[in-house]
């Protein structure tokens, strides 16, 4: 008989059974593990933790060969099977296949949050979430991938890495086909499907399918770039944009073209490229049926239907359809000549001003008449002296 017992009195059939109960009341733990030093109350338990470092497995699943240590263990997974769930929750009605998995389960609905770090005071519903979120404290990342060595805090977060080597997407969208490697993602792709878009700016109303896009979206209105580059200074909303930006100082293009050898320092930019060797158009002109390879060209091209010109010169008021165009207008005001001509040192507000220029010294000419003119240097010549006559004629009746 237990008297310690808070709730009820717990009997024992054997005393031995209830010296070895009385050890969980205390601190003593007479059976010690030899590999690794853990200690135990029990000699059962530590023949079971044994096993851990040993690796054996001697129970086996005789429906899908799944191999196990602990004969429990086992059992819970031969439910998985048959879809056995014995326990109940009182309050939802939720099912579960063992009390743990309920008692765990029960917190949510008292809020009961049992396990603290002492650091930081966060509290979990899990023994194993505060076992994790010590990681973030310690820096401890015991998962590690064999084919890259990249380490992680969980395994769960290596399990979903290792679909970037082996390129497996097990989450399929049923209404296109798209695969992902995370849930979640495609829980987030199902929504351009519905239509659905949860998350609002409260600044200008549009709408995201992602809480992501939604706080890069408020760094506009905020001005916000909290991700700077180390090189230049500039600044970035999102740190995958600051990764993308680095290769250009760092000159990496780790994007290679498998067709033509070219390589991008964007994923998305070789995706583009390849729609030149495929001949892929996938974005359609609904005014005239106009096909183009990216979405950005159609958007331009379709302001020539609707006559949108929403880029405008604060300067002089003059508008333009696409914003390289405005760019390239601000220069007269400015008087900014980017392009520099690296042979006589002339400038140039655009590149291909620039190009053009560059041959006067190359002396390339790469544009050719197809049609053969005979005696055209003749008829060059009596142009250029009826040109010359006419000029002299003006400047004496100025005169």
């Amino acid at each position: 008989l237990c008297f310690f017992s808070e709730v009820r009195l717990l009997y024992f059939r054997q005393s031995s059974a209830l010296h070895t109960h009385m050890r969980t009341h205390s601190d003593q733990k007479p059976y010690s593990c030899t590999t690794c030093g853990k200690r135990f109350s029990n000699k059962s338990v530590l023949n079971s933790h044994i096993i851990i470092h040993t690796g054996e497995k001697r129970y086996s699943c005789i429906a899908c060969g799944k191999r196990f240590s602990q004969k429990s263990q086992l059992r819970y997974h031969m439910m998985t099977h048959t879809g056995e769930k014995p326990v109940s929750c009182m309050t939802c009605g939720k099912t579960f296949t063992h009390k743990g998995n309920l008692s765990e389960h029960t917190r949510i609905h008292t809020g009961e949050k049992p396990f603290t770090y002492i650091s930081c005071g966060k509290s979990f519903t899990q023994k194993r979430h505060l076992a994790t979120h010590m990681r973030i404290h310690t820096g401890e990342k015991p998962f590690t991938c064999i084919s890259c060595g990249k380490s992680f805090t969980q395994k769960t977060h290596l399990a979903t890495h290792m679909r970037i080597h082996t390129g497996e997407k097990p989450f399929t969208c049923i209404s296109c086909g798209k695969s992902f490697t995370r849930k979640r993602y495609l829980a987030t792709h199902m929504r351009i499907h519905k239509g659905e878009k949860p998350f609002t700016c409260i600044s200008c109303g549009k709408s995201f399918t992602e809480n992501s896009y939604l706080a890069t979206r408020m760094m506009i209105h905020t001005g916000e770039k909290p991700f700077l580059c180390m090189t230049c200074g500039e600044g970035f909303t999102k740190r995958q944009i600051l990764t993308s930006h680095m290769r250009i100082h760092t000159g990496v293009k780790p994007f290679t073209c498998i067709s033509c050898g070219k390589s991008f320092t964007k994923k998305c930019s070789l995706d583009i490229h390849m729609r030149i060797h495929t001949g892929e158009k996938p974005f359609t002109c609904i005014s005239c049926g106009k096909n183009f390879t990216k979405k950005c060209s159609l958007t331009i091209h379709t302001r020539t239907h609707t006559g949108e010109k929403p880029f405008t010169c604060i300067s002089c008021g003059k508008s333009f359809s696409i914003k390289s165009h405005l760019a390239t207008h601000m220069r007269f005001h400015t008087g900014e000549k980017p392009f520099p001509c690296m042979t006589c040192g002339k400038s140039f507000t655009e590149r291909k001003i620039l190009t053009s220029h560059m041959r006067i010294h190359t002396g390339e000419k790469p544009f050719t008449c197809i049609i053969k003119t005979p005696n055209f240097k003749k008829k060059l010549l009596f142009i250029l002296s009826d040109v010359y006559s006419y000029f002299f004629l003006f400047q004496k009746l100025e005169n």
